[in-house]
């Protein structure tokens, strides 16, 4: 596999992550930053295929002279056309890559079922528009942990690419993902990573049990399927002792729900 060539981080996608003396909770480290809320309407300067099920579109705009994004995983909210009856069409998806002075945003979509995201993506084409709004905020998880660990499936892949790119040289980072064969990449870090793949959650959920956390102060990040990342959580609190203040779980998606986004406690 070649590296994802969108892993160079330019001056336009880098922020500042400086955080507390190392000496203080994980807790207390983190920040909580707002954002002004704002609608740009968007135009596609590009499609490309990533992976068989992963499609990379680039958008463009002016008004993405003042966007900010100030962390790996924030969402943005890809506004479509209503409902019959309606009713507002919003997904939330992570921001793969943003240049303010370029006015590019590039955006990942996973090319599975029907749902709104994954049809218009699979017709998008240069010249087609979308409506985009946030990032509302970001938590900032700083990169000065004695280690990182990144859990999730398909979905959560773009944001786990954007924070293998920040990542200091050297950080130990461990990535346990859950991805299948034929949409898994290689990633461009300039950590140290060890990574591995399953292709099942019940394989996920083994290799998190057989997981031995390094020592020294150390951060987990999980995302992907509510029911699997509620029982990854579990698993590194309960059975592995992990501090819960040192981890943020999301569930990107939910079985049988058709637009669902939330944060695990």
């Amino acid at each position: 596999m070649k590296p994802d060539p969108l892993n160079t981080p330019t001056a336009s996608s880098t922020l500042s992550t400086a955080a507390a003396p190392a000496t203080e909770p994980a807790a207390s480290r983190v920040q909580r930053v707002r954002h002004e809320l704002k609608r740009r309407e968007l135009t596609v300067t590009g499609v490309d295929d990533v992976t068989p099920n992963f499609r990379r579109v680039t958008l463009t705009g002016e008004s993405l002279v003042d966007f900010v994004s100030a962390s790996f995983d924030d969402h943005v909210k890809l506004i479509f056309e209503p409902d019959a009856d309606g009713s507002p069409v919003m997904r939330d998806y992570t921001p793969r890559r943003f240049d303010n002075a370029a006015r590019e945003l590039v955006i990942e979509f996973a090319q599975h079922g029907d749902g709104p995201a994954a049809a218009w993506a699979a017709q998008a084409q240069p010249g087609h528009t979308l409506t985009v709004g946030g990032p509302r905020g970001s938590f900032i998880i700083p990169t000065d942990f004695a280690w990182h660990l990144l859990i999730g499936d398909e979905t959560a892949l773009p944001a786990v690419a954007r924070r293998l790119e920040e990542l200091p040289a050297g950080t130990r980072v461990i990535a346990l993902l859950n991805v299948p064969e034929s949409d898994r990449r290689a990633f461009s870090t300039p950590a140290a990573l060890d990574l591995r793949w399953v292709a099942s959650d019940e394989a996920l959920l083994a290799a998190v049990r057989a997981l031995s956390l390094p020592s020294g102060e150390g951060y987990a990040w999980c995302a992907g399927e509510a029911a699997a990342m509620a029982a990854v959580r579990r698993l590194l609190v309960e059975d592995k002792g992990h501090d819960r203040h040192a981890i943020r779980a999301s569930a990107y998606w939910k079985r049988g729900a058709s637009h669902h986004h939330e944060n695990l406690e």
